[in-house]
């Protein structure tokens, strides 16, 4: 029988595009950024991963990897973000990395932003080299390129106008002047010499002119910027937004470009969608308000569980960030993941297993030899409200199972992520305190009998098998419904009429449960 072949994954797949494509080179370049123009938030992160992800698929096959990530610092201030003063909207028109730090904690705006935003991906095990571009550009480094563009207008406008409904005229430039003394990019340029000096006015009333071998205050606008940087980079991959992947849109126009103007091939794409906010709907905007910034995903998922959203979902599959009871079953699926790569667990066919084993090797930061040491989340948010999150309670707890410091540090990972999460989002069923005194309780003759028995069955040292299966058989012969006795058992020890498995819960008790029991009894 012929032996199925194995789908490839999603990363290997453009990986090997990117290859076919480009051929076989000493090193690849791929590519990711953006305007550092408010907080960076989660659904930014997409493209980081995206990229992160495929370089790594192109290291598995034994190439080498350049992944860069442009800070468009030298991009214009076009709006002030619903967090930033509404004052700094006198700064409209000025380059990011010329307008003060709104939170006073950095040397400029665009600084604040990417040192958090650097800060957060280190965690995560993503460690691109960044490019300020307005350093490149003060530096006067994209010269050749800017004086490249400008001699190629009006190939550069004939091809925008394809897709624009108000023409450019014959007296567009592809470049925008920060000016000399007001610092703003509200000016036009007056002439140009065909080499490298062009002259300007402002609206502020300044007039001048600028060699941009010298003074970096030129800039390409972002059509032509795009292009301009996959040419002078070597750019092999650079994913993208569906906002940029509409029909005539800026990916349209930038590979355009490249090719008809500079001669060169676009790098291998890939479209990604959104990521959504679970209870608010559309995408995260900085602007509109709903943002959840990778610190906050970090705070309830570990480093890993952020890479396996990703690795685990196509870039162009549309997916959700959530802080509800999803969260226990996305660790749970992380922790499956991790045992069928460690064959602790069986795969339900090869096609799972492989599948399984890709997702997981790209959602490691430090693959292990062995399978590391794996505290179900959903026990831990018991043991944390049992012991009052008390960590070193919770640490003896798994003395005998915790046998190295990264066995210690992992616990103590998720021990804080599944805190946060019970004290910012879990819903108040999955919350709880052991009562000091139990409820006054009407019981029935038959909930008696069936206390009895589990005070007995508890009193045995048994284990959550056996106590399960007896608090079920003392159900059946008292003619209780084991929901019904669930209720009495959860008001006895929390007051409440839900809380953990009961039986594990009584287990953890110990005493304590017996001596409730015995009070309500």
């Amino acid at each position: 029988m012929k032996e199925e072949k194995q789908a490839v994954f999603w990363a290997d797949q453009i990986a090997e595009q990117i290859i076919r494509e480009k051929g076989d080179k000493a090193e690849y370049v791929c590519a990711a950024g953006i305007s550092p123009s408010g907080t960076v938030h989660f659904g930014n992160f997409r493209e980081i991963m995206t990229v992160d992800i495929v370089s790594r698929a192109l290291r598995d096959k034994g190439k080498s990897t350049r992944f860069i990530y442009s800070w468009d610092d030298y991009d214009r201030f076009r709006k002030t973000p619903s967090n930033v003063p509404k004052e700094f909207e006198k700064y409209i028109g000025v380059p990011y990395c010329s307008i003060p730090d709104p939170f006073k904690c950095h040397k400029t705006y665009a600084e604040h932003f990417e040192k958090v935003l650097e800060a957060e991906l280190k965690k995560t095990g993503v460690k691109p080299e960044f490019i300020r571009q307005n350093e490149k550009y003060r530096n006067c480094d994209y010269a050749e390129q800017i004086r490249f563009a400008l001699r190629n207008r009006t190939k550069i406008r004939q091809i925008l106008n394809k897709y624009r409904k108000q023409y450019l005229f014959d007296d567009w430039y592809p470049a925008e002047i920060f000016c000399e003394k007001c610092g703003k990019d509200t000016i036009k340029i007056t002439g140009y010499d065909e080499e490298y000096a062009l002259k300007y006015r402002c609206e502020c009333g300044f007039t001048g002119e600028a060699d941009f071998r010298k003074k970096g205050i030129v800039k390409l606008f972002w059509r032509i910027d795009w292009p301009m940087r996959w040419v002078y980079e070597g750019v092999d991959f650079e994913p993208g937004g569906k906002e940029h992947s509409t029909p005539g849109g800026s990916r349209t126009t930038a590979k355009e470009i490249v090719e008809e103007v500079w001669n060169k091939k676009a790098p291998v794409y890939k479209k990604y969608e959104f990521i959504i906010l679970k209870g608010v709907g559309g995408k995260m905007s900085s602007s509109a308000g709903n943002v959840t910034t990778l610190t906050d995903v970090l705070e309830v998922y570990e480093p890993e569980i952020v890479r396996f959203m990703f690795t685990g979902t196509r870039p162009g599959a549309e997916f959700f960030v959530s802080f509800d009871l999803d969260v226990l079953k996305i660790y749970e699926d992380f922790d499956s993941c991790e045992r069928i790569y460690y064959r602790k667990q069986e795969a339900k066919d090869e096609k799972e297993k492989h599948n399984k084993k890709r997702i997981y090797e790209l959602s490691a930061i430090n693959l292990k030899k062995k399978m590391p040491f794996q505290p179900g989340f959903r026990h831990l948010t018991t043991l944390l409200q049992f012991y009052e999150n008390d960590f070193e309670k919770v640490k003896e707890y798994f003395r005998k199972e915790l046998k190295t410091k990264e066995d210690e540090e992992r616990l103590k990972v998720r021990a804080e992520c599944a805190w946060n999460w019970l004290q910012k989002h879990a819903p108040e069923e999955m919350k709880f305190q052991v009562q000091e005194k139990p409820q006054r309780i009407n019981l029935g003759a038959g909930e008696k009998k069936i206390i009895s028995g589990v005070i007995s069955e508890l009193r045995k040292k048994t284990n959550e098998e056996e106590l399960s299966k007896r608090i079920y058989d003392l159900c059946r012969e008292n003619s209780v419904k084991p929901k019904d006795f669930f209720k009495t058992g959860y008001k006895i020890l929390l007051g409440k009429e839900r809380g953990p498995r009961l039986a594990s819960f009584m287990l953890l008790l110990g005493e304590r449960a017996i001596k409730l029991l015995e009070q309500a009894e």
